[in-house]
């Protein structure tokens, strides 16, 4: 069952450094729960310090990004439109990867841009909205990423420290 439980905590994990990428996804606290699986185990001894400060910092990390995202479009005099066009702009980027990698970073910004100009803003403004907002967006997605990736080194250093009993 430990076994189990660790392969299932590290899929937890992997899939939460992938939901860091992709908003349907939360990415912080799915990777917590594979530290919770980790800890469940009989091998590694509880650590309810550990797992209650990581919970608090998924919870914060999950928060903030949703304010991160619209400080940043408000900062640079975005609308809800352009926080709309980023999200559109992502999914498309995942939907159809017409520019690879690149286009995770570039149909974001693309999306808020056109969102921008839907709610009838100059192209200036759009252009500096978009920026707002897609520079939100990126902020987000990497605390998210740094989160999840400590969550990642955490989990393989109990896993290391104890795998003479896991395996």
């Amino acid at each position: 069952m430990d076994i189990f439980l660790v392969v299932i905590g590290f899929l937890c994990v992997i899939t939460g450094i992938i939901g860091s990428f992709l908003p349907v996804l939360p990415g912080a606290p799915i990777s917590w729960v594979g530290l919770l699986l980790l800890y469940l185990t009989k091998v590694i001894p509880n650590d309810w310090w550990m797992l209650g400060i990581t919970l608090i910092i998924s919870i914060a990390v999950v928060i903030a990004d949703y304010i991160i995202p619209v400080a940043g479009t408000k900062r640079f005099g975005g609308s809800k439109y352009g926080m709309i066009g980023t999200t559109v702009g992502l999914i498309v980027s995942i939907v159809f990867p017409i520019l690879g990698l690149f286009g995770i970073v570039i149909w974001p910004f693309v999306g808020a841009f056109i969102g921008e100009l839907i709610n009838k803003a100059d192209s200036k403004t759009a252009l500096k909205a978009a920026f707002g907002s897609f520079l939100g967006f990126l902020t987000g997605t990497f605390l998210k990423l740094i989160v999840a990736l400590a969550f990642l080194v955490i989990f393989v250093a109990k896993v290391w420290e104890y795998k003479s009993v896991l395996f």
